[in-house]
């Protein structure tokens, strides 16, 4: 026989939610906007399905400061097509988790969230906590890559992460790929002394 007894999540070892205004929340509460790793003291944005900019479905090409490709990705944000700038702009304008210091993620801090999946064909991710993760490719902030065999002919580009595969890919910067940011914290985040009987978990 199963015990009716509710049995509640115990806190991660690295990660904590927090919410679009700065508050560290519990493992079972929600919904949140941001996940905090303790373990290497940065922000990462949750990316959500209700088309805001945040949207896990958006994409972008990869574009900073005149280098890249600009508005080769996929968005409803912009008037134009998007890239990696855009969502960074409207993000920190937004200072989404109470941050204003968002960027793309090196290629080391992007692939520290790979994970074999928990349950058969999820992303290779924590997906309970960053949920709306796609099994594809992930942007980070390396560029000047030398591109080989098919786009090779296109010289440069970026790498990126894959979460479908768990592996460090190189990419066109035209490339219409997710993007997850990422911030370095600047406060201290503390868990909420919530009731056990607050079990919401909406995202």
């Amino acid at each position: 026989m199963f015990s009716d007894t509710l049995i509640e999540p115990s806190v991660h070892p690295r990660y904590t939610k927090v919410t679009a205004q700065g508050q560290a929340l519990s493992p079972w509460q929600g919904p949140w906007a941001c996940v905090l790793d303790r373990q290497h003291n940065l922000l990462w944005e949750v990316k959500t399905d209700d088309e805001s900019i945040h949207d896990g479905y958006w994409t972008y090409s990869w574009y900073d400061q005149g280098l890249g490709t600009e508005n080769y990705g996929d968005c409803y944000f912009e008037a134009a097509r998007c890239d990696t700038q855009d969502l960074i702009h409207h993000t920190n304008k937004q200072t989404l988790c109470g941050q204003n210091n968002w960027r793309l993620p090196t290629e080391h801090e992007l692939a520290s969230l790979i994970q074999p999946p928990a349950r058969p064909g999820q992303p290779y991710i924590a997906y309970d906590y960053f949920a709306h993760i796609k099994k594809g490719d992930y942007w980070t902030s390396k560029a000047k890559v030398k591109l080989q065999q098919k786009f090779a002919h296109l010289k440069q580009g970026a790498k990126a992460v894959n979460f479908h595969s768990g592996e460090v890919v190189s990419l066109p910067y035209r490339n219409a790929a997710f993007v997850i940011l990422v911030s370095d914290v600047t406060k201290t985040y503390s868990h909420t002394q919530l009731s056990s009987r607050d079990t919401s978990t909406t995202q």
